[in-house]
Order: structure tokens, then C-alpha cells, then sequence
């Protein structure tokens, strides 16, 4: 089923299947009690910790005919009675000091609205990057006790790194699909293993193999908002119109996510609905609509040392931050505002007003699926985590932000001159923005560090909203429990009067890591839930144990060239948060005793959830073998016109090396043209396409440099042979070399490529016959579908 925006019931099913099943689902809810499986049966109160739940006997009659049977129709699965709709909104790279619902500066009208009415929790925690948080969110479970230690580009072979959620760790959307839930997923899943992401799958691990009935967004750990890598449950998709058209994705998933909640509430009223909504804003890249990014020009010329410190006031005085919480210094890896240039400020600016647009254009669209909520019949029933940020902001724009972001994320800088051309552009479709590190730092206000460092707070303490009317009566009140991400599975459970399964499709389930807070909801003074927790990103590592936290920051996240494996050097750090909410003051001196009892805690936590070992490496990791569909030795391929959308770490691997594209293709005309393979996007890849009767070569070096190779002659009519060698320099890696292009054996073409990608183009995907996501090169209008016929195209590496 194909759910669009444009949508409405009728176009999902024909107005006598709906009536059908409208008679069917009212005949359901109108049905006596002792007809649910929730309620006793003759065999007794029914066993939630199996699922799926064991079918009860046969309660009917067999005869010899029907007229001497009794039928029974299989009971209906449905939840607990008084079990809420559950809704879970989870934003991504967003700092605790950046909305304003927390003192920040971007204005979140509709979060503000929300915890108007809700809770706010300022203890809660992540682990400090995407795909680990979103992997304790979904399992209950530590993030390395769900096979997710890092993100899964950088996977590597340990049971607790491979970034494969284990079967022993069911999902949120399975647990409750399993007791009678509709269960949805939109926006981003960053939690399928890379090389599984292509459309050949496997798709067990993909949302809907993850529990969930419905999926629709994008399997990485971010894409382009004007040109999305779109998936609908498994099958590719993609946008209904383009970015000159007003299409961008946030829009695009919210009236998606609104569409099938309001489908599922039509049909079935009586049924609660499960509804994971992530949104891949506000991670870059930063693509803030033009009239968003124009409402803040201007207001960030201050600078953010500035902004830190407002931001720090406000949150004192709307009691975010408890008194006398000092707002720690700034760090010597952030250059002080007026120690910039003239340039450097109004780039600087620029990059943090558009992000800003980002976030409140996030927050707007959010608020249109918080409105279709309230206008459930059962909305004062619907449970609502309002999650902001799956760790703290974002220093990966480098010290000097970027237009290209996938060039940051591989450790290449761009030059402020470069930056500055694209200054009227950015947030655009031809750019790929992310703000440098001191907007980071100024955005986690009023704590050290940024996203990664999962040692300290400026990494893994989020801003949380939580909203359930019929429960909740403290309306905007403050909680300041310490929480974690693993406690709100338990406390979906808890609210929903559903135990943790012992057992799910066959296989035994590991204990759940989380604790529920639902205690929290109506008692601001209840007991802590949670009195340890260890963090662990990249061999940043710290540990909570009533009160006190010992850290160690390791590792720089806008820094891919440092020297790992140096962990005995690693200063651990020492804090009374009870006493110093933002961590200012360092006791590792004056406890050295209490010191040495955490770390021996986080050794014993270590060891516990399989944190060990400890990898600290950077390109090296990103670029180490992985699992691929095919033999990892093998060297040459044969793909079919048709086969798109395939994962870059799936395709065949061209960089650092010698190799060739050779291609069996026929023109039925001389104006026939398009892509012949193409792979990556406009942050960087390349392109072998014909146009204007030419045979062209296009690689894109992220925007900066581009290389484009034509032929001399045009291909004529019929069938031909071409063929595209590139002869790489050595030497180490994302080096140059010579490219020649080939018509029927003849060169007709050849040129240099001074510099290649040496890790990875970025986040769009392979592809033969046409390109996908955003365009390879300017010269061309997607998709750019190949006119003529392709036979094949083999692919050499040498």
C-alpha cells in the first residue's frame, strides 16, 4: 500500500472494500469483552512475555457437517484496555541549549506549546550520536548491547560494533505490533546495518523486518532534504515533485505520518497506534527553506560567545538549569568571536541562520502533526515523547563550516574563500551546509563538549518534552530525574500495562537495560529510576553512579587525522552533578579515592554490555572492509539496465585504484541521451552519461574541483561499445590519475583527474540508467533516465 500526500481513503481501497471493512472493524470494537485476548479465556489470563501470543485451543465444534459444528473465529490481538496511541518524536543534532523551549535561541513555538501542557525533563540522556541513540530508544537496551556501538558506516566485526541489531533485542515497534498495536516509522532509520540498505536487501533488518506495518523515509544517517534517497517500507521511491516545485522532505514525511495516522484512526478508532517519527532535521545537511532562513538574518551577527551566555541566563531564569549552575568557559578550541575576521563572522552567521531556519522549520512542520493528534478522539489517551536530539549539537562542520558537509566528515577543510562564493546559497539544493564547531559549543549551553563526546554533557544530554493528558495534570512542569534513552521502551511498556517478552518469534530476549519513569509523570519528587549509566562513543567514555560522573574525552569529532590508540594517556575527570549540574568543576584531584572507584564501575559496566574493545580509529575504520552482497575479492561486475538505488558501500568500490566501465548500449536515434552509471551525488561522485550525441565522463571532487572528460566524436547510431578507463597515479590514497573514454575501441577522449574521494561520495547511491537523489553534475535534469537501451555495464577493478 502506497500512501501519498495527496491521498485520502478512497484512494487506498474502493468504496466497497472500505465499507467492508468498516463493518468489519466496528463490528470488532462493538464486540463483547471476553472476545479480546486481553481478557481471560477459558484457558486463562493470556502470556504477553511470548510473542507472537500462542493462539488459544480451538473453542468451537467439529462435526462431521457443519450442521452439527460449532464455529470460532481466532481471537483478535488487541492491547491491554486503556493502552495510549504511543507517539515518539525523535529530532537529530540538536544541542540542549538550542530551542527555546529550553532558554535557546531558535524558537520552537510548537514544542513550547507542547510542554505548556506536558513535562520537561533536563536530565535526560543519549549516547551521544545518531544511530547508538536510536538503537537504545528502539530496544531498551545500551547501545552495545543492541550490536550498535557506533554508526554502522563505521562498523566493524564485534558482536557489539557490528551495528546489527540482534534478534535477542526486539524492537519497540515489534513488542507492540505483537500485543495489537499499528505500528509506523517515518522520517530517518539509521539502524540497518550500510550494505544492507540497497533494494536487493536482506530486509529483516529494515524497519518493517524490525516490527513496524508501515515505513517511509531514508536508510542512512542523513540525506539530502531537496533530494532524498526515499524508501516506502522496501521498495524504492521517489519525491512527487521537485525542489523548483517546493518539494522537501520534512514537509513531505509529516503529511505522509499525518496521512496514515488519520487512515488508521478512520478505520479501526478502537486500535492504538505506535508512531516513530524522526525527522532527519535538523543533522546536516542544513537545508532550511528560503523564507525560514530570511526570518533570522541578522540575529546571529553577535557572535556565539554571546549567544552561549544569553542562552545561559535564559535558562536560569525559566529554571531549565538549576541555580547556581555555572556555565562552563569556553574551550581553547574555539575561537573567540571578535578574534575573527570580517569574513570569517558573516560566513560564521550565515551558516547558523540557516541552521537555525532548519530547526524552526522542523519545529513547525512537527506542530502540524501534533495538531492532527489533538484532533484524535482519543487524543487525551496518546502518549507523547517529544525527544529533542539524539545527541548534543554538531561540531562536524569543522572549524571553518562548510557548504559540503561530506567533505568536513572525510577531514578536508574548505577555504573561507570557497565558502564565501556560495554565501547567497546556502541552504539551497546545490549546497550541503554545516556551521562550525563554536555554534556547536554555544548550542549546548551551558555544557562542555559537542555530539560524539560522550564523556560530557554537550554530548549526550537532550532537552525531552513528554505529553499524556488523561495521565499528566502537572502542566509545564520541570523533571529532573536522571533519564536515559533505554528507560523509554519500559516506559511505553508500563504505560501500556505490557510486560518486556521473554520470548519473540522463537528467539529467548536479552533483559531490558531500561528502567521505566513512568512514576515521574504524576510525582515531580519520585524516587530516581536510574542511579548508574556508563557512556561510551569512540573511546569518549564516562560513567554515572549516584551523583557523580567520571569522564575521559578521547577523541576530536571534527578531526579524522589524530593518531588512536593511545587510551593510557586519556585524563579521567571527576563531577558532582548533584552540586554542579553542567559539570564546571573538576574534583579528580581533591577525590582521587572516588575517582578510582568509578573507573573500576566503568570497567565492570564495560564488560557487562560488551563496550570492549575500544576503537578510536577514524578514516581507517570508515574504510575497512564490510560485509557485501557479493564475494569482497571480487573484481568484476555485470549490472542490468534497472539496477538503482544500490548502497555506495554495496556497489563496487572504485576509489584508491585502477579500473574500468564498460558499457553495451544502442541509440535509436542521435538525440538520444542519459545516464549510463552514475554514482554518488552533488556532494561527490561520478557520472558516465551520454549527451548531445557525446559521450561524456563527469567526477565531481565535493563541488570543489570537477572534472569533465568528452569525447571528440559523437556515437553514432546503433549499437556500440563504450568503455571509460582510468588509470589512477598511486601513491596512497584519493590520488589522481588519467581518464580515457572509448567508443568502439576508439579513444575519443582523455584528460586528467587531479584529485579523487578517497572514503566516501557521500550519501546518495549507484545506479544504472538513470541517476538518483541528487544529481552527479549541474548539465543535466534529473533523473536524466537513458533514452537509448543498456544492455549491460561491466565494471573492472584492477
Amino acid at each position: 500500500m502506497r500512501i501519498s500526500k495527496s491521498s485520502n481513503m478512497k484512494s487506498f481501497i474502493s468504496p466497497k472494500l472500505f465499507l467492508i471493512l468498516a463493518v468489519f472493524f466496528f463490528s470488532c470494537n462493538q464486540s463483547k469483552q471476553n472476545d479480546s485476548v486481553t481478557e481471560k479465556t477459558d484457558s486463562g489470563e493470556l502470556d504477553r512475555t511470548i510473542l507472537p501470543i500462542p493462539e488459544p485451543p480451538f473453542g468451537g465444534k467439529i462435526g462431521e457437517t457443519y450442521k452439527d459444528s460449532k464455529e470460532e473465529w481466532p481471537k483478535l490481538v488487541t492491547p491491554p484496555q486503556g493502552a495510549p496511541n504511543v507517539i515518539i518524536i525523535l529530532l537529530d543534532d540538536v544541542g540542549f541549549g538550542q530551542v527555546s523551549t529550553f532558554g535557546g535561541p531558535v524558537p520552537t513555538p510548537e514544542l513550547d506549546k507542547l510542554a505548556a501542557n506536558g513535562l520537561k525533563y533536563n536530565r535526560f540522556h543519549t549516547t551521544a550520536i545518531c544511530g547508538p541513540s536510536r538503537a537504545a530508544l528502539l530496544t531498551g537496551r545500551n547501545h552495545h548491547n543492541a550490536g550498535s556501538g557506533f554508526l554502522a558506516e563505521w562498523a566493524t566485526g564485534y558482536p557489539s560494533y557490528n551495528c546489527m541489531i540482534p534478534k535477542t533485542t526486539a524492537t519497540s515497534g515489534r513488542i507492540l505490533k505483537g500485543n495489537g498495536y499499528s505500528t509506523s516509522w517515518f522520517g530517518k532509520n539509521h539502524n540497518t546495518p550500510d550494505w544492507e540498505t540497497s533494494v536487493t536487501g536482506p530486509f529483516d533488518r529494515w524497519p518493517t523486518g524490525l516490527g513496524f506495518d508501515y515505513f517511509y523515509g531514508f536508510n542512512a544517517g542523513e540525506t539530502h532534504q531537496y533530494y532524498p534517497v526515499l524508501f516506502e517500507n522496501t521498495k524504492a521511491v521517489e519525491p512527487d515533485k521537485s525542489p523548483e516545485q517546493g518539494y522537501h522532505f520534512m514537509t513531505d514525511m509529516t503529511d505522509r505520518a499525518i496521512n496514515w495516522l488519520e487512515y488508521s484512526k478512520s478505520v479501526a478508532p478502537q486500535k492504538p497506534v505506535m508512531l516513530y517519527f524522526a525527522p532527519g532535521a535538523a543533522h546536516a545537511p542544513h537545508h532550511a527553506p528560503k523564507e525560514w532562513r530570511d526570518k533570522f538574518k541578522g540575529q546571529f551577527d553577535k557572535g556565539w560567545d554571546v549567544v552561549r551566555q544569553e542562552t545561559y541566563e535564559r535558562q536560569l531564569k525559566m529554571g531549565i538549569i538549576p541555580k547556581g549552575t555555572k556555565l562552563t568557559p569556553r574551550p581553547d578550541w574555539v575561537t573567540p568571536w571578535d578574534k575573527l575576521s570580517a569574513d570569517q563572522k558573516k560566513l560564521f552567521a550565515r551558516l547558523m541562520e540557516n541552521y537555525a531556519g532548519y530547526l524552526s522549520f522542523a519545529d513547525h512542520e512537527t506542530g502540524r502533526l501534533l495538531e492532527a493528534i489533538s484532533k484524535l478522539p482519543d487524543a487525551d489517551n496518546t502518549l507523547i515523547f517529544y525527544i529533542v536530539g539524539d545527541n548534543g549539537a554538531s561540531s562536524e562542520g569543522g572549524m571553518e563550516g562548510t557548504v559540503n558537509e561530506i567533505k568536513a566528515l572525510s577531514g578536508i577543510a574548505t577555504p573561507l574563500a570557497d565558502n564565501l562564493k556560495h554565501l547567497d546559497e546556502i541552504g539551497n539544493p546545490n549546497t550541503e551546509p554545516h556551521y562550525p564547531v563554536g555554534w556547536a559549543w554555544a548550542g549546548n549551553a551551558p555544557f562542555q563538549w559537542v555530539k560524539q563526546v560522550a564523556s560530557h554533557f554537550g554530548g549526550s544530554r537532550n532537552p525531552m518534552v513528554v505529553s499524556w493528558p488523561k495521565v499528566i495534570k502537572d502542566k509545564g512542569g520541570m523533571r529532573s530525574q536522571f533519564v536515559h534513552l533505554i528507560d523509554v521502551l519500559p516506559t511505553v511498556l508500563d504505560a501500556s500495562h505490557l510486560p518486556a517478552p521473554k520470548t519473540v518469534d522463537g528467539v529467548e530476549q536479552k533483559p531490558m537495560d531500561g528502567v521505566s519513569f513512568l512514576s515521574t509523570f504524576t510525582d515531580k519528587n519520585a524516587k530516581p529510576v536510574r542511579t548508574r549509566q556508563y557512556f561510551e562513543i569512540f573511546s569518549n567514555r564516562a560513567i554515572y553512579d549516584n551523583g557523580w560522573v567520571a569522564a575521559t574525552q578521547h577523541t576530536f569529532p571534527w578531526r579524522q587525522d589524530f593518531a588512536p590508540g593511545n587510551w593510557d594517556k586519556d585524563k579521567w575527570e571527576l563531577y558532582n552533578i548533584e552540586e554542579d549540574y553542567s559539570e564546571s568543576v573538576d574534583l579528580a584531584k581533591k577525590y582521587p579515592e572516588k575517582l578510582e572507584e568509578l573507573k573500576t564501575i566503568f570497567n565492570e559496566e564495560a564488560k557487562k554490555y560488551n563496550v570492549y574493545p575500544l576503537d578510536d580509529r577514524g578514516t581507517g575504520r570508515l574504510i575497512s572492509p564490510k560485509p557485501t552482497p557479493s564475494d569482497p575479492k571480487r573484481k568484476h561486475f555485470t549490472f542490468y539496465a534497472g539496477a538503482t538505488r544500490l548502497a555506495e558501500t554495496a556497489s563496487p568500490n572504485t576509489k584508491n585504484k585502477s579500473h574500468s566501465i564498460t558499457a553495451e548500449i544502442e541509440l535509436k536515434s542521435k538525440s538520444d541521451s542519459g545516464i549510463i552509471v552514475a554514482s554518488g551525488g552533488s556532494s561527490a561522485g561520478f557520472a558516465l552519461y551520454v549527451q548531445n550525441g557525446k559521450l561524456v565522463y563527469h567526477y565531481n571532487y565535493f563541488d570543489d574541483a570537477r572534472y569533465v572528460i568528452t569525447s571528440k566524436e559523437a556515437l553514432p547510431v546503433g549499437k556500440s561499445t563504450v568503455r571509460f578507463d582510468f588509470a589512477y597515479d598511486g601513491g596512497g590514497t584519493g590520488k589522481g590519475g588519467t581518464g580515457k573514454l572509448y567508443i568502439n575501441n576508439k579513444l575519443v577522449g582523455e584528460g586528467r583527474i587531479d584529485k579523487t574521494v578517497a572514503a566516501r561520495f557521500g550519501i546518495d547511491t549507484f545506479g544504472i540508467g538513470e541517476d538518483t537523489g541528487s544529481p552527479v553534475a549541474y548539465s543535466y535534469k534529473l533523473p536524466f533516465k537513458f533514452t537509448g537501451k543498456i544492455d549491460k555495464v561491466n565494471i573492472d577493478l584492477k
